[in-house]
C-alpha cells in the first residue's frame, strides 16, 4: 500500500479504499447467507434441476460478456474448465439444492459452512500444503458442530440416521465437499488464466452440463411460474452468483485473504436467522452450540492460516 507522500494523496484514501471493501464483503456476507433460505424458498416454484439451470441460465450472459477480451486458455484448459464446471455447479450445487430441499434451510446452512474446512484438507492433499494440528483441531470441532445442528442434541445422536432429513443433510455435506474440491482443483487453472476467467468458463460449463437433466425433470414435475419464484431465481443469478464473485475478487485484491475469510463468517448467521424467520425453523440450545462448533473450528482451521490465501499458493 502507498503512502500518503508517494501518493500524493490524502493518507486516507487507501483507509478509505479499505473500508470500502470491508463494507462491500459484509453486503456480500448477507447476500450469500441468504441463498440457502432463499433456495429453500424457490423449491416451492420450481424442482431442484430446474431452479439450479435457471440460476445458472440467467448468470450465463453475464460470465459471456466478462470473456470478451480475455484470452483463453488452451485445449487442455478449457476441457479442465469444463470438468471443473461439471463437480462444482453439476456436482456441488445441484446436490446442495436437492438437500435444501430434503432438509432444513437453517441446517443446510451451517452444514454448507464447513466449506472453508473442507479446502484446507484437500489443499494439504492436492497442493502440498502443510495442515497442521490446528486444523485438525478446526476440522474435528466443525464436525462435532455439524452432527449437533443436524441431530438436534447429544440424546438424539443414535436416531440422527433414522431421520427423514438424513438424507438431505448428506447431500449438503456432498456438496460442501464438492464445492470445495473445485476451489483447489480451480487453483492449477487460476495459475495459467485470470480468476475471472475461469470462474466465468466454468460456470459456462457446468450450466450446458444442467440443462439436459433440467428439461427431462420439466417433463416429470409441476413448474409454477410466480413473481415470488422469478425473483429468487433473478436474486440466486445476478447477487449470489454473478456480483457475488465480482465483490469477492475486487475485495481480494484490497484486503489480505485471512480478513475475507473471517468476514464471511457472517453467512452463516444470517442464513440460519432467516431461516427462522421464514420457515420456522426450531433453534434451540443445542442448535446453537452446533452451530457454535462450526464458526469456531472454522477460524481455527482456515482462517489461521495467515495472509495467504489459497489462490496465492
Amino acid at each position: 500500500m502507498q503512502t500518503a507522500a508517494s501518493a500524493g494523496s490524502p493518507a486516507a484514501s487507501p483507509r478509505r479504499a479499505d473500508a470500502g471493501s470491508l463494507g462491500a464483503l459484509v453486503v456480500l456476507a448477507v447476500v450469500w447467507g441468504a441463498s440457502v433460505p432463499l433456495t429453500k424458498l424457490g423449491l416451492r416454484d420450481f424442482p431442484p434441476l430446474t431452479l439450479t439451470a435457471l440460476r445458472y441460465l440467467t448468470a450465463s450472459p453475464c460470465f459471456a460478456l466478462l470473456l470478451r477480451g480475455r484470452p483463453l486458455p488452451g485445449p487442455r484448459g478449457l476441457l479442465q474448465a469444463a470438468a471443473l464446471g461439471v463437480l462444482g455447479i453439476g456436482v456441488g450445487q445441484v446436490a446442495q439444492t436437492f438437500g435444501v430441499r430434503a432438509t432444513s434451510a437453517s441446517v443446510a446452512t451451517v452444514i454448507s459452512a464447513t466449506i472453508p474446512i473442507f479446502v484446507v484438507v484437500f489443499a494439504a492433499v492436492r497442493l502440498g500444503q502443510p495442515i497442521r494440528a490446528r486444523h485438525a483441531l478446526g476440522l474435528a470441532m466443525a464436525f462435532a458442530g455439524v452432527v449437533l445442528v443436524a441431530a438436534g442434541g447429544p440424546r438424539d445422536l443414535l436416531s440422527l440416521l433414522r431421520t427423514p432429513a438424513a438424507a438431505g443433510d448428506a447431500l449438503v455435506l456432498a456438496s460442501a465437499l464438492a464445492i470445495a474440491l473445485y476451489y483447489v482443483l480451480s487453483v492449477e487453472l487460476i495459475a495459467h488464466s485470470s480468476v475471472l476467467t475461469v470462474a466465468a468458463l466454468t460456470s459456462l460449463a457446468g450450466t450446458g452440463a444442467l440443462v439436459p437433466g433440467a428439461l427431462w425433470e420439466l417433463h416429470h414435475a409441476a413448474v409454477r411460474l410466480t413473481p415470488l419464484g422469478i425473483a429468487v431465481v433473478a436474486y440466486l443469478a445476478l447477487l449470489v452468483t454473478v456480483l457475488g464473485i465480482l465483490i469477492w475478487l475486487r475485495a481480494l485484491r484490497r484486503l489480505p485473504a485471512s480478513v475475507a475469510a473471517v468476514l464471511q463468517y457472517l453467512q452463516p448467521i444470517v442464513g440460519v436467522g432467516l431461516s427462522a424467520a421464514l420457515f420456522g425453523d426450531p433453534l434451540g440450545a443445542w442448535f446453537g452450540v452446533g452451530t457454535a462448533l462450526v464458526l469456531g473450528g472454522i477460524v481455527v482451521g482456515a482462517a489461521a492460516r495467515g495472509e495467504d490465501g489459497l489462490l496465492d499458493s
